[in-house]
């Protein structure tokens, strides 16, 4: 006899693996379905009853023999006082029927049933660790059944599902199996059974009347809310395989045994009930209206072992969370954020208890930028918890700062709203707090960072003068060690730095650090909740030649001068004008004109600085207007800029607020977006579809950029295909390099060596610039809350050592000055970190903060940088396709990213440093970048100036271009003239003629530069 490899066996195994046996044990040992009267015999395994298809109710889509066991052993009390009426049996069944078309079936099952008198439980939560017994008992007298080949149709009465779990008779989940080995799949055939073949207008598959439907075979897993035939949509509920889709191989069973072994468990699935299933929306609104969430199998995952760890290892823990874009990390974070404040010690003894019965944390603070997951919190806690006043969103400084003092359980806030709260807090050391960390989408300050640590019971300065990036600042709330033993942090990201690997990650016996929890953005793109914004990279290669303005033939120093050239040519108002050109030319061909996204598809221009985003968005503008676009562009950027003497801000060129722009920016009016910097980050519009790069672009912040595009958009039908960048600045070899360590797993190396900070404080504390009894008097003066008056002529003797007493040169200046920014900014991120403290170093660090404000470094050279762009002109400016709609493909092995340089810097310059005439430089320049075709500089010159000669010679150069008043047609005149001089040239510029032909980007650019040198 063979293994049975069906469906049938794939149903009795999960059967047995819930009840302990299966009808086809039953059918062998001679029992008949009469048998569920003494089936409490049956009740091994995970404790479930084996269930009777005949005891199912079509219309009212109940099991009525589990429902009123249940009824009957649990509450006979309130039975009793409806039995006297008539059909009372039934009039229950009705007004349960009627709340459950009209809040759902998890509303009846949280808040239970009221009928006249009487009041229903319907299912019994899962105990706590203080529960009492009594509560312990109560849940072991809930009733969870499993029944197969259930007819659940009233208009065909033979159609089957394959399996239903119930809980107390009430529909929890069906389930529609599949067998691989059958040939037939969940991903499939199951998907399509349920779209095609179930009817959602019966009352068991209605919205809401079951909390989830899964397509399940021996592989994968799918599951959905709501069924709504074709339209239906399915989400991947598998584990991950490889860090992508699917799942790991079991050595105990089927890939999928964990959704019968793990999920759907008594305790498992009461505790999904009550702490993370979620029906969106207001309470007022239709129930067709709201959104049913179940919860993604990484989030169950993620939420149930923080929990976990948090209650064995108490207070005090760092966890880091690694989940990509697309996982749904707001709901991880409010399922988490909920949970941790009924999170109980597993033992007396962990840190931060204050006993068994006591939650471990007094307060969750979740520390959030985006309005939604505010917003999303408060929505969704609120549905949790019956008593709301254990929530407090902070709207103002002082509401947060009374929420604190109050010991409100759940406090949302942003971080925009928590530098203001410095002065009269409370000591709130003695609190226990959990602090989630949203940083995926945060734009914090160190210095707000700084004053929450403040709040937390202890002091920090202000000061804050290196800009540091986000994760930085997140290790700048940790820096001081007071609030080590009172808080836990919670950091979830998709991007980990080395610094916050080592302070959140998990230390291996090897010495690496790993994320806590891990679901990768191949897993993400693999399951389909990103699109892969690396499908579709189309990269340019400037070349360009510039000449000497000036009679001078003045030294600068060569690499310096050639980077300063460079930066000169690619923000120079040509090649702006020229780029941008390209960019809309194929934003309106390949974007508008195309009706991508139903004709919504929207576009993002990526600038070197808000001063080239200014001049990207006047010759955007311009260009829009010369074609009469029905559409226009916005520019975003922070603060005020003066431009060529007239002071712009984001206001002032978009005529709104820039509070105003996501709101803007989300109508058809508007499809391009120009930035420099804001909203690379953190800004969520699936709408983007195009992204044109001009500035340089590496790791962390390469990933966040380019990961604007990758939001889905089901509504509007938006796919990889649909998606495409143009990257006028960075290779492909670039970008794969920035997202390589990200696609995956990320661990940090090793530890690192902060022996660096030993060698950095020697050297400084040589060079004289401070005496160590100037520290010493400084930090116990400003921990002393003295004057400010008082802490000044301390910083000032030193600054004015440095600044000219010592008589130092600019290079030791400079070089005094790097080592003293490493100092702190190294300090400042593994102060956290190190296990032990040095006095020492603290005391330097706070000394040195105050002070680098204060060191005046002039910099020679780069003043005689400033008089090199006056020297120099720019004669041509050209751009050469070099991949097409390329595809990148990542390195989908696990990643490792290396520790903190341990290696003191200091300032590269001085007599050494190699100088060269300015007409070296320029030639030398021109000969690296001006390599648009195989051809020497001067070839390519003679080639232009030719070209010019024929369009010149033209019958009709005179009077269509020259004396053409008509602008629009003059330079439509122009274009066919050159035309036609390529053409007549391509027999012996063929290489020429191809480029010019084949590539978009350099024919305008050739253009461009024709059109300059018959304009002189």
């Amino acid at each position: 006899m063979t293994s049975l490899t069906n469906e049938q066996a794939l149903e009795s195994a999960i059967e047995k693996k819930l009840t302990g046996t299966s009808l086809e044990e039953l059918k062998s040992f001679g029992i008949n379905n009469a048998f569920a009267e003494a089936s409490e015999q049956y009740r091994s395994g995970n404790g479930y009853w084996i269930g009777n298809a005949q005891d199912f109710n079509k219309e009212y889509a109940i099991d009525e023999k589990r429902f009123w066991h249940f009824l009957e052993t649990t509450q006979n009390i309130e039975l009793e006082k409806l039995k006297g009426q008539p059909q009372w049996q039934l009039r229950i069944i009705q007004r349960l029927d009627r709340m459950i078309k009209k809040h759902g079936v998890l509303h009846v099952l949280r808040k239970g049933l009221d009928v006249d008198d009487a009041s229903f439980t319907l299912m019994y939560p899962a105990p706590l660790a203080s529960s009492s017994q009594a509560v312990k008992d109560n849940f072991e007298s809930n009733e969870f059944s499993v029944t197969r080949q259930i007819r659940y149709s009233i208009a065909k009465p033979l159609e089957e599902i394959d399996m239903v779990v119930f809980v107390n008779g009430l529909p929890l989940a069906t389930i529609e199996l599949k067998n691989a080995w059958t040939g037939q799949t969940a991903r499939v055939n199951a998907i399509k059974q349920y779209k095609y073949d179930r009817d959602p207008s019966q009352p068991l598959l209605q919205f809401a009347r079951c909390l989830v439907h899964f397509a399940v075979d021996t592989d994968e897993i799918y599951m959905t809310t709501k069924l709504n035939g074709k339209d239906t949509f399915f989400l991947p509920f598998n584990k991950g395989h490889n860090h992508g889709a699917g799942n790991p191989p079991n050595p105990f069973g089927h890939k999928t045994a964990y959704l019968w072994e793990e999920v759907l468990t008594r305790q498992s699935l009461c505790n999904i009930i009550q702490h993370f299933v979620t029906l969106e929306g207001k309470a007022t609104d239709p129930l067709s209206k709201r959104t049913l969430l179940f919860p993604r199998y990484h989030q169950l995952d993620v939420v149930r072992k923080l929990l976990s760890d948090a209650a064995t290892k108490g207070v005090g823990q760092t966890y880091l969370i690694q989940h990509s874009a697309g996982s749904g990390k707001s709901n991880s974070i409010t399922w988490t954020s909920y949970q941790l404040i009924e999170t109980y010690p597993a033992a007396p003894d962990v840190p931060g208890s204050k006993g068994a019965g006591t939650p471990l944390f007094d307060s969750v603070i979740v520390v959030t930028d985006r309005r939604i997951l505010d917003k999303q919190l408060r929505e969704t806690i609120t549905d949790f918890v019956e008593v709301k006043k254990i929530i407090a969103p902070a709207f103002s400084a002082q509401e947060l700062r009374s929420n604190l003092e109050s010991g409100k359980k759940i406090i949302i806030t942003t971080i925009q709203k928590f530098p203001f709260i410095v002065d009269g807090i409370a000591d709130l050391s003695d609190k226990r707090f959990a602090v989630i960390i949203d940083e995926a989408h945060s734009s914090q300050s160190g210095s707000a960072h700084d004053k929450m640590n403040q709040a937390m019971g202890n002091n920090v300065s202000d000061e804050d003068e290196e800009e540091l990036d986000v994760q930085d600042k997140i290790l700048e709330i940790m820096r001081t060690r007071k609030m080590r033993g009172n808080a836990s942090y919670f950091a979830f990201t998709a991007t980990p730095k080395a610094t916050t690997l080592e302070k959140f990650g998990v230390k291996q016996e090897d010495g690496t650090f790993k994320p806590f929890h891990l679901y990768s953005m191949k897993q993400a793109i693999g399951e389909g909740f990103i699109l892969d914004v690396l499908s579709n990279y189309t990269t340019y290669k400037s070349y360009y030649e510039i000449e000497k303005s000036v009679e001078d033939n003045p030294e600068f120093e060569t690499s310096k001068a050639q980077k300063k050239l460079r930066a000169f040519v690619e923000q120079h108002p040509e090649t702006i004008g020229t780029k941008a050109e390209i960019m809309l030319d194929h934003f309106i061909n390949k974007v508008v004109n195309t009706k991508k996204l139903k004709g919504k598809a929207k576009g993002m221009v990526v600038t070197q600085s808000i001063e080239s985003a200014i001049h990207y968005f006047f010759a955007i503008r311009e260009l829009l207007t010369k074609k009469g676009s029905p559409f226009k562009a916005m520019i975003a950027f922070s603060g005020k800029k003066i431009v060529k003497g007239i002071e712009h801000t984001e206001d002032s060129i978009n005529g709104f607020s820039g509070k105003d722009i996501k709101e803007k920016f989300d109508t058809d009016e508007y499809r391009l977006l120009v930035v420099a910097n804001k909203f690379l980050t953190g800004f969520d519009q699936p709408k983007l579809t195009a992204m044109y790069i001009d500035k340089k672009l590496q790791s962390v912040l390469a990933v966040q950029a380019l990961s604007r595009l990758n939001r889905s958009a089901n509504s509007l039908g938006k796919k990889t295909e649909d998606l495409f960048i143009l990257d006028f600045f960075n290779s492909v070899d670039e970008i794969k390099a920035s997202f390589d360590p990200f696609y995956t797993s990320t661990t940090l190396s090793a530890a690192t060596d902060v022996n660096v900070l030993h060698e950095l404080k020697d050297l400084l504390d040589q060079v004289g610039v401070y005496e160590w009894k100037e520290v010493e008097d400084f930090v116990t003066k400003y921990f002393n809350n003295v004057d400010a008056q008082q802490l000044s002529p301390i910083i000032d003797t030193a600054a004015a050592r440095f600044n000219s007493e010592l008589e130092l040169t600019d290079d030791e200046k400079a070089d005094f000055k790097i080592k003293a920014k490493q100092f702190v900014k190294i300090y400042g991120q593994v102060a956290c970190i190190i296990q032990y403290e040095i006095v020492r170093w603290e005391k330097l660090f706070w000394f040195l903060k105050f002070l680098i404000p204060k060191l005046v470094v002039r910099d020679r050279e780069a003043e005689a940088l400033d008089e090199l762009l006056n020297s120099v002109d720019l004669s041509t400016y050209g751009l050469e396709r070099t991949k097409l709609s390329h595809s990148i493909g990542l390195d989908d092995s696990e990643s490792e990213l290396n520790p903190q340089n341990s290696n003191p810097r200091g300032a590269h310059g001085g007599d050494d440093e190699e100088k060269d005439p300015l007409d070296l430089i320029i030639r030398s320049f021109n000969e690296k970048w001006f390599q648009g075709w195989d051809a020497t500089p001067e070839e390519q010159r003679v080639k232009f100036v030719s070209i010019a000669r024929h369009v010149q010679e033209n019958p009709n150069f005179q009077s269509q271009f020259v004396n053409n008043p008509d602008t629009q047609n003059r330079e439509l005149a122009l274009m066919r003239m050159i035309n036609e001089a390529i053409n007549k040239q391509r027999k012996s510029e063929l290489e020429l003629y191809k480029l010019y032909s084949q590539d978009e980007g350099f024919k305008l650019a050739m253009q461009d530069t024709i059109r300059r040198m018959l304009s002189l």
